[in-house]
């Protein structure tokens, strides 16, 4: 399959200061949270293809936690657009794909609609680090979803050296402080010289950064919302891949100022 690309860039994490900054947190309506764009037919087929022949790769689900993963499909159901459709057959994405809705667990359910990779983390007590316990995963940007399921963020996170002791205390109160119809979210922005969506990577081999510009941006939207009925959190990542030409002459500029290097960058 040819690699799948975006034509703009429609935020940029390093236009201000607020994005800027780790973890450059802002909050976010509900209506908001979902988006589709004109990568959509290209990542949606790709993510039918990594669902069909590496399953166990990119999907997992904990043994306790079905009830979350219910409630992210009902959430993703409640939030698509109207370019979907539903019928007694299931529901009928933009780009002409019905997905049974029963046929499988309901998370994957989930992100055979979406473009989104959906990942759910469940705090053991408050202050407590949230682990996360099941995922469809199907765009990692150099990590593996065998390494980390399971895991307190704290884990998670230790490649990124970006992610100390006091960035850890931060994010656990981030999660503490998550409340039901009022999401947050950030976006980070990596230098890429492969385009390709799906990236697993393992931590004995951490992604080394290239020292000069590549061809590619890799930006992920990260989005996290409180499920008001489990309480566990889902974490949205919205994947964008495009050449740095199709960014906005005033992207470019800022970058000149801002590279990718900036503190607000994740690995």
């Amino acid at each position: 399959m040819e690699h799948v690309l975006h034509d703009r860039l429609p935020s940029a994490p390093w236009m201000q200061p607020a994005t800027r900054r780790l973890p450059g947190v802002q909050p976010l309506g509900m209506a908001d949270w979902l988006i589709r764009d004109e990568a959509f037919p290209g990542q949606m087929a790709l993510r039918d293809d990594l669902i069909a022949t590496r399953r166990d790769a990119v999907f997992r689900a904990g043994p306790d936690t079905r009830a979350a993963r219910a409630e992210v499909l009902a959430l993703v159901l409640k939030t698509l657009d109207d370019g979907y459709t539903r019928d007694a057959r299931g529901v009928t994405r933009p780009d002409g794909v019905t997905v049974d809705l029963d046929a499988d667990d309901p998370l994957l359910v989930a992100g055979r609609l979406v473009q989104a990779d959906l990942c759910i983390l469940s705090s053991p007590a408050p202050g407590q680090d949230p682990v996360l316990t099941d995922a469809i995963l199907c765009f990692p940007a150099s990590w593996t979803l065998a390494e980390k399921i399971g895991h307190p963020l704290a884990r998670i996170h230790v490649p990124v050296a970006s992610y100390t002791e006091d960035m850890a205390r931060r994010v656990r109160r981030l999660f503490d402080a998550l409340r039901p119809g009022q999401p947050l979210w950030r976006q980070n922005a990596l230098l890429y010289a492969d385009p390709a969506l799906y990236q697993p990577r393992p931590e004995v081999q951490p992604r080394v950064t290239p020292a000069a510009r590549p061809d590619y941006l890799r930006s992920e939207r990260q989005v996290l919302i409180r499920l008001p009925d489990t309480g566990a959190v889902l974490f949205a990542i919205h994947t964008f891949v495009l050449p740095f030409a199709a960014l906005t002459p005033d992207q470019m500029a800022a970058l000149e100022v801002h590279p990718i290097e900036y503190a607000g960058r994740s690995a």
